[in-house]
């Protein structure tokens, strides 16, 4: 009966007609260029990037210019210091791109920027550039969704046919969902406070990783995966969070409060000051990576059940795509195919420079919108960007009222 109500409730929602080109504008786009070439920009957090793609996925030039060694110095992203880092090298990043390409502007078919979700101060600064580059070349504008740009940069690597679970986990970002089309998303969960990456960043500051001499040039989620390696996860044996709620949802914040009195009380056993290196750093590091680990999976080994259970999932080789940031660690992906090989499912993740924040998954969902259709602006439109921004039809009520229990699986790799 859930699944019946929930079925009607995707079906009955009506989609209001979108401003943008018109049938017969998009039929001339396409007559007009044999090979469909767009261009891609990404502003949507502390990376600059941008691609030129064509139509069959070829990247024919990108770059990127990344601020991750200035927020470093900072503990942090600031806001205004990666607006300023967008504003200085954005213009850069896509002559670079272009001039790799071979392509110049008026051969592109359409220009693609990420408009929502994302920092205020970072989207502005993309859209507004891309913009005016669409409207100084009179060129289509096409504005980018940052998580279904995610959810979709594995079928640039290779054929993924629709529907299919996608995991999208990152710095800002923690949400499951089943991918039905290039435009249209079953929310199934979402974290409820922080987001993993969000985590584990904040365990690596906590930690002081950053002076840690293997650790300098690392993000905080970098330096979490490579101290783990040398540490034992039984010392600091903490408790996956939300075992009682049988939903999809995340929750990350009571987890880092684990990880926090934890390591407080180890710096009052050694003797060792905030802000100074614990000895057991690397087994605090390999818990905390574990407990995170495993939280993902059993909320994603819930989805998979729950999209089996509504046939939602299709029976010749469903798969679960696991994108964003935190998909990089190994570690983590190492758990979540256990889930998958449990439930028959195949685990696909785009090479590892394609899951953190980049200009080709832009221009490469540019090109799938293209293709159908979807979401074409004219370059006069009015576009405005969303730091919030909902991510398709949110179900997370029918999952929660279907109360999945899981089976017992045990979560443990060897090294």
């Amino acid at each position: 009966m859930i699944m019946m109500m929930m079925m009607f409730a995707v079906r009955a929602a009506p989609r209001p007609k979108p401003a943008g080109l018109s049938a017969a504008e998009l039929l001339l786009l396409r007559r007009r260029t044999l090979s469909q070439l767009v261009l891609g920009v990404e502003t949507s957090c502390d990376d600059t990037g941008a691609a030129v793609l064509d139509h069959r996925g070829r990247i024919l030039g990108q770059s990127l210019c990344s601020q991750k060694e200035v927020h470093l110095r900072s503990g942090g992203i600031v806001p205004v210091v990666a607006q300023r880092l967008h504003r200085e090298n954005v213009e850069r990043v896509v002559r670079d791109a272009l001039s790799q390409s071979g392509a110049r502007p008026r051969q592109l078919s359409a220009v693609a920027a990420s408009v929502k979700p994302g920092l205020a101060l970072s989207l502005a600064v993309g859209l507004e550039y891309s913009l005016a580059f669409a409207r100084r070349h009179a060129r289509p504008f096409i504005p980018i969704h940052h998580m279904e740009a995610h959810a979709l940069t594995v079928r640039l690597t290779r054929p993924v046919p629709f529907p299919f679970l996608v995991l999208l986990v990152s710095g800002g970002h923690g949400l499951l969902a089943l991918a039905r089309g290039v435009d249209d998303f079953l929310l199934l969960g979402r974290t409820l406070d922080e987001a993993p990456g969000d985590t584990l960043d904040k365990v690596a500051r906590r930690l002081s990783l950053a002076k840690h001499p293997e650790c300098s040039s690392f993000s905080g989620g970098q330096a979490i995966e490579h101290l783990a390696k040398g540490g034992s996860r039984s010392k600091f044996p903490f408790k996956p969070p939300m075992g009682q709620h049988l939903d999809c949802n995340f929750s990350f914040a009571g987890l880092r409060n684990q990880v926090t009195k934890a390591i407080e009380k180890a710096e009052q056993e050694e003797g060792v000051r905030p802000g100074e290196m614990l000895p057991c750093v690397r087994d605090v590091a390999a818990a905390t990576q574990h407990v995170v680990a495993a939280h993902l999976a059993k909320r994603t080994h819930r989805a998979v059940l729950f999209c089996k259970a509504g046939g939602l999932l299709p029976e010749d080789s469903p798969a679960l795509v696991v994108s964003g940031g935190v998909a990089s660690n190994q570690y983590i992906r190492k758990i979540l195919k256990i889930i998958t090989d449990a439930t028959g499912l195949l685990l696909l993740c785009p090479p590892s420079e394609l899951c953190t924040d980049n200009g080709v998954m832009i221009a490469w969902n540019g090109i799938e919108r293209l293709r159908e259709g979807k979401g074409i602006m004219k370059h006069t439109d009015h576009v405005v960007y969303e730091p919030k921004a909902p991510f398709g039809i949110d179900i997370t009520r029918q999952v929660k009222e279907a109360a999945i229990k899981l089976p017992r699986i045990k979560l443990a790799i060897s090294d």
